[in-house]
């Protein structure tokens, strides 16, 4: 594996990180903050007209066609800056799954306009008091005519107020299968979380729905999918936990107590360099898998490895900032707080430590 960045990859680095500095900077994460809407338009215009929003979508659907080690570049870029969008909801998971089991028609219709930013689809996945695996989904979809009508519940979807579509995994008598449905037919609620980040209640009562793919694969495909979105999801914990890191290590530097500077007392020293090693660590993984990706290697174990990990260290970076900092360090004036509370929630979503546990440990063991 390269453990350098060619000259493509640094000037992608750089583009994504001076979006980020001009679009999405932390003013702008905390005026984002329980916005319905949830994600600045300038910078939405911005990456799409730098070609990042369709990076990992192919070129002769509107994409970049750039690979798995490109879009980790750009989220370690994204993941530093916390920056609000719904790429990854919109373009990885909907446009990966409409990309791997849509029909002609359906990625002629939707994967140019994902790319580009003119439509959002995200994933209505999650629902009330149930497990993250195939026996989780108890959403119903029957068959209507030559169409179907969906009805369930969905948590945690983010970004339904902006989406065009949602796509749903529902219950068929054949298994779990994938839908888009419109998401004037849903009923959606704001939730609030700890990440005060875009998230919708969606309520559904017989909502036509489009088929993905087959009635019973939807669960294959979804699974594939996001263990690929595994990888940018640890990437863009690295980032954030780089970022922590840095303004932690800096207040230490900066913040003197009896004459001296927080970083000279060796009990912080070495929380920062136990830190330092775990958020290179993360980074070295998240590249790993995204290499072993792009060379057509197994990921079933290095994806969930490379969440598992970098998210265990961005919440563990961030927690120790919260001590160095001090009771400042929980006001809302101090940036390390906004890291902290991300931090967490991206802990638990997208698969949380357990079932990623699981994952791996079946990979290990069979």
């Amino acid at each position: 594996m390269e453990l350098e960045l060619n000259d493509e990859q640094e000037l992608l680095r750089d583009t994504v990180r001076g979006l980020c500095q001009r679009h999405a900077g932390l003013d702008v994460v905390r005026a984002m903050e329980d916005d319905p809407i949830g994600y600045p338009d300038k910078f939405w215009a911005a990456l799409a007209e730098s070609g990042v929003l369709g990076l990992t979508l192919p070129e002769e659907l509107g994409g970049s066609g750039m690979s798995m080690v490109d879009a980790a570049v750009v989220y370690v870029e994204l993941g530093r800056a916390l920056s609000p969008s719904p790429h990854f909801v919109s373009v990885v998971l909907s446009g990966g799954a409409i990309l791997a089991a849509g029909s002609d028609a359906q990625k002629q219709a939707w994967l140019p306009r994902l790319a580009s930013g003119e439509a959002i689809v995200t994933p209505a996945w999650v629902e009330p008091d149930r497990s993250w695996g195939e026996k989780g989904i108890a959403a119903s979809a029957v068959r209507a005519g030559d169409g179907w009508q969906i009805t369930g519940t969905k948590r945690h979807v983010q970004f339904a107020k902006a989406a065009d579509a949602l796509l749903t995994l529902a219950r068929t008598d054949e298994g779990v299968g994938l839908f888009l449905v419109d998401t004037s037919a849903a009923e959606l609620t704001q939730q609030f979380s700890l990440a005060s980040d875009t998230q919708y209640d969606v309520t559904f009562e017989g909502a036509p729905g489009e088929l993905v793919g087959g009635a019973g694969d939807g669960w294959a495909t979804w699974d594939a999918v996001m263990h690929d979105g595994l990888i940018l999801l640890a990437a863009y914990a690295a980032g954030g936990a780089q970022a922590a890191h840095e303004m932690t290590t800096q207040y230490a530097k900066d913040r003197k107590q009896f004459d001296k500077p927080l970083g000279a007392f060796q009990a912080l020293a070495h929380y920062l360099a136990d830190g330092i090693a775990a958020v290179d660590g993360a980074e070295t993984l998240a590249y790993e898998a995204a290499w072993a990706k792009d060379k057509g290697l197994p990921i079933d174990r290095l994806a969930p490895m490379a969440k598992y990990f970098a998210c265990s260290t961005f919440r563990d970076v961030t927690a120790v900032g919260q001590q160095i900092f001090g009771g400042v360090g929980f006001t809302l004036e101090y940036d390390i707080q906004l890291y902290f509370r991300r931090a967490k929630v991206l802990q638990l979503s997208w698969w949380g430590d357990r079932y990623l546990e699981e994952l791996i440990a079946s990979a290990v063991l069979d």
